[in-house]
């Protein structure tokens, strides 16, 4: 079990600390949950309530709130973030390095630097480059060509087809699928013809992605993931997607092909995206929007209407129709009033 002094936990965090120093903590918890040696934060404040019952041996608090809470405490501006970096303490630790699993089936054409790690059944392909620190998970499968930068890990069952390029400090979990087939069909007017997909998945450094989430190759040109981006369990990015640097995205979001989209979005969950669209840098979309054009400004956008009770709801969509419908009415009205200007 690690455990650590209050005093330990406050020069890590380069916080404040008020009261006990040499508290051993062995653990984080909730403000409802957590027992006298764990520590817990604070950054909701409608949780505040719960400073005044809270068996939490510390709380990671803002400054200013240190007089509501008369137990030990850990000063950040940000406690949210200091609690980020407090998990990375306790969390289990990565596997050995340099292990290799006698039933691993490693091509010998394949360049993995001595340290990488590889777990029981993994299946490595030739042309493979892994560098230093990598960990491949239990029964993983490397498609030809596939290259990893140092650090990253792969989470048992993970998938990379062919050519698959992924930098370093990425974190891949478990089920998901990097590099199928896009879906790309031409109609004969008999049924369908497949397109190849010719292109390859890149994705840059310190990208997470979820568990069964599937990020399509591209037909001709690459997919490609930005750095330090974030992604959700259970997303579907099609071919030829581009996602800018330091966007993050939720659980069901799904992206048309060949649809870009910016730096440091938020993609709310269940969102869904036309393809061959085009998203600016510092753009929100709240959950269940749905996106069928160009967004150009930054800002935040919805379209998912909120819950209702059904005869409500029922009575809000036939409003949205028929708002629709005057809005046709006077974009009619207004193009008769410009040719009658015209005409003048």
């Amino acid at each position: 079990m690690k455990t650590f002094t209050l005093a330990q936990l406050a020069e890590f965090l380069g916080a404040d600390l008020k009261g006990d120093a040499q508290l051993v903590v062995r653990g984080l918890g909730t403000l409802e949950a957590a027992e006298a040696d764990q520590v817990s934060f604070l950054s909701n404040p409608k949780y505040v309530s719960f400073l005044s019952i809270t068996r939490a041996g510390a709380v990671l608090i803002k400054p200013e709130q240190v007089a509501d809470f008369s137990g030990n405490a850990l000063l950040m501006s940000n406690p949210y973030l200091g609690f980020a970096r407090l998990t990375h303490l306790f969390d289990d630790p990565r596997p050995s390095t340099g292990e290799r699993h006698p039933s691993a089936i490693i091509d010998p054409q394949a360049q993995l630097d001595p340290s990488v790690h590889v777990g029981p059944g993994a299946v490595i392909e030739a042309g493979c480059k892994l560098a230093a620190g990598v960990v491949v998970g239990a029964q993983c499968y490397l498609g030809k060509d596939c290259e990893l930068g140092e650090n990253t890990l792969l989470n048992p069952r993970v998938t990379l087809y062919r050519r698959t390029q992924i930098g370093k400090d990425c974190i891949i979990h478990s089920g998901a699928v990097i590099g199928a087939d896009g879906f790309g069909f031409a109609p004969t007017g008999q049924g369908w013809e497949k397109i190849a997909q010719l292109g390859r998945v890149v994705i840059e450094d310190q990208v997470e992605v979820g568990a069964n989430t599937t990020i399509d190759r591209g037909a001709l040109g690459d997919t490609h993931i930005g750095r330090n981006v974030k992604i959700d369990n259970q997303v579907m990015i099609a071919h030829n997607v581009q996602v800018g640097e330091g966007t993050a995205m939720a659980a069901f979001v799904g992206i048309s092909g060949s649809t870009k989209i910016g730096s440091n979005c938020l993609l709310g969950g269940s969102s869904g995206y036309a393809g061959h669209i085009s998203i600016c840098d510092n753009v929100q979309i709240t959950g269940m929007g749905m996106v069928t054009g160009n967004i150009t400004e930054p800002g935040t956008y919805s379209s998912g209407t909120g819950l209702l009770p059904s005869n409500h709801w029922r009575k809000s969509a036939v409003r949205f129709r028929q708002l629709d419908e005057l809005s046709q009415k006077v974009r009619r009205l207004e193009k008769r009033l410009d040719n009658q200007d015209d005409n003048s």
